[in-house]
């Protein structure tokens, strides 16, 4: 493979309403706007609004999100949710929950709110931005917010793979409960759905993408990924309208923490990857208890088959270590603000 030499990265910050990374490029090809950050929402409730990404682009510029699909309107881009939380809902829709043995709209949708932008930068090396949230309750009536649930730091990184046609997202959440009480952290199949443990970074890849290969470092393909354990599991899909394809491999980075993250994916009816850190067992996480969840995910032009998705894997995961890591990065001054328009 011819080594290219890699474009620097530009961050675009609407302040008060998203991020947009963009590799500059003097000379053909064009720039390409690899994505968008959008960490003050305006979606309803129901759908428990919560920051995204989309669209999220190759390093050519094909996109592999989709915003608001009308099968579950509640799946953006890219996004951190989790569907039972206690008595809440973080992932927008209905909720599933063993008493009532289906899905029912509970009035529990709640929010993920941006607070605070800690640190924004680009150098050589590629781009950080991190902020702080709180995860509100959906409010009472007559309430405009609802109760604090967790707080949030989060950590986005972008870096580029040159080398392989590819470039990584870095994605850390380190949630705090300061509900005051302990809280259940499961998933459809811990309240009795068989294999649809889904809830945490959640992908959905284009309409486009249905019917795609699915693989995993642990040697299974398909929808049998689906409960398996493995370090990583990818992707590929075909665009509409271009003879194209293009791959994602999402890497689990999490610590263990005392829970068992097992992959939840799809290729029909639509395509997602999602590492499920409460796919079918309980995590209770106690008062002023916090817990990280580490990602990586690499986005990459072309098909893969299994070796090219475990180089992926593995660049993903040498790239997506932030400088400053941890809630001490609270305290920590920002990143210098070089590079940033």
């Amino acid at each position: 493979m011819t080594v290219k030499p890699p474009r620097p990265l530009s961050i675009v910050h609407e302040v008060d309403r998203e991020v947009r990374v963009v590799t500059d490029a003097t000379e053909p090809p064009a720039p390409v706007e690899l994505m968008r950050y959008v960490y003050a929402p305006t979606e309803p409730q129901f759908e428990s609004p919560r920051p995204y990404v989309h669209p999220l682009r190759t390093p050519s510029g094909l996109p592999v999100t989709v915003f608001r699909p009308w099968d579950h309107v509640w799946h953006k881009g890219i996004t951190m949710a989790l569907p039972n939380v206690g008595p809440d809902n973080f992932w927008g829709g209905a909720t599933y929950t063993r008493q009532v043995g289906w899905y029912a709209d509970l009035k529990n949708n709640g929010s993920q709110d941006h607070d605070e932008v800690l640190a924004i930068g680009a150098d050589d090396a590629g781009v950080l931005f991190r902020h702080t949230l709180t995860w509100h309750r959906q409010p009472d009536e007559g309430r405009t917010v609802g109760e604090a649930v967790f707080t949030e730091v989060r950590t986005l990184t972008v870096a580029l793979l040159p080398e392989h046609d590819a470039w990584v997202l870095g994605w850390r959440s380190e949630l705090t409960n300061v509900s005051g009480v302990p809280i259940e952290r499961g998933s459809p199949t811990t309240e009795g759905r068989e294999n649809a443990g889904y809830g945490g970074l959640f992908w959905r890849g284009p309409r486009s993408f249905t019917g795609g290969t699915i693989i995993a470092s642990n040697g299974v393909t398909g929808e049998d990924v689906r409960g398996t354990r493995g370090e990583w599991a990818g992707f590929s899909g075909r665009h509409d309208g271009v003879d194209a394809s293009s791959t994602v491999v999402f890497v689990d980075r999490t610590a263990p923490q005392g829970f068992d993250t097992k992959w939840f994916v799809r290729s029909e009816p639509f395509a997602c990857i999602n590492p499920a850190p409460f796919f079918d067992r309980v995590r209770v996480v106690d008062v002023a208890e916090t817990v990280e969840l580490h990602h990586a995910v690499a986005i990459a032009d072309g098909a893969a088959d299994a070796s090219r998705m475990a180089e992926l894997a593995a660049a993903a995961k040498a790239v997506s270590t932030p400088a400053v890591t941890g809630r001490a990065a609270a305290d920590a001054a920002p990143v210098e603000l070089a590079e940033v328009r």
